[in-house]
């Protein structure tokens, strides 16, 4: 579902404790500030895995229930500072993460299906994504949706920190 307003700084939390607990930040640390601000600026679409939490009843509903924020993923559309789309008809995925506890459930690659779906609604032909060389699971789960390597893409946000691209033709 959509991620709300209030929900934002959690996600953002989410997305640093995922990239730490893999040692995914230490190549660029400043990166962390940049997974906790990820569509607070209201552009693109952030989108959360939940699981009900049970209230003091064990009901699941009334005084105490809520949310867990399990996973999220964002839909970024093309703009004028977007990393890799180069077009309206390209969009972009950014700040896929899972929280820790919740890996190996099946929720990234729910995740990554949503946001193919979103893009595919919103008129794109190209969904895009940069990953770093060490994630070699979320990788496999992008290949698993669709997506091949786009080697032409690939980025260096900072020296010694190459990023890998990949894209998915949403037309096919």
């Amino acid at each position: 579902r959509p991620a709300r307003r209030a929900e934002l700084a959690s996600v953002g939390a989410l997305r640093v404790a995922s990239y730490l607990a893999q040692n995914l930040l230490s190549a660029h640390p400043v990166y962390a500030d940049t997974l906790r601000s990820l569509g607070a600026d209201g552009r693109g679409e952030v989108l959360v895995a939940v699981d009900r939490v049970r209230d003091r009843a064990g009901t699941g509903a009334g005084v105490g229930a809520g949310h867990e924020i399990l996973g999220t993923i964002m839909l970024d559309p093309w703009h004028a500072g977007s990393e890799i789309a180069q077009g309206p008809d390209e969009a972009e995925i950014r700040g896929l993460a899972v929280a820790p506890a919740a890996q190996g459930r099946g929720i990234g690659a729910g995740l990554v299906r949503a946001v193919i779906d979103r893009a595919t609604a919103r008129g794109a032909r190209r969904l895009l994504l940069s990953t770093q060389p060490a994630m070699t699971a979320a990788q496999r789960l992008y290949v698993a949706a669709g997506f091949s390597r786009a080697p032409e893409l690939d980025w260096s946000p900072t020296p010694g920190l190459t990023l890998l691209a990949f894209c998915r033709h949403l037309d096919d």
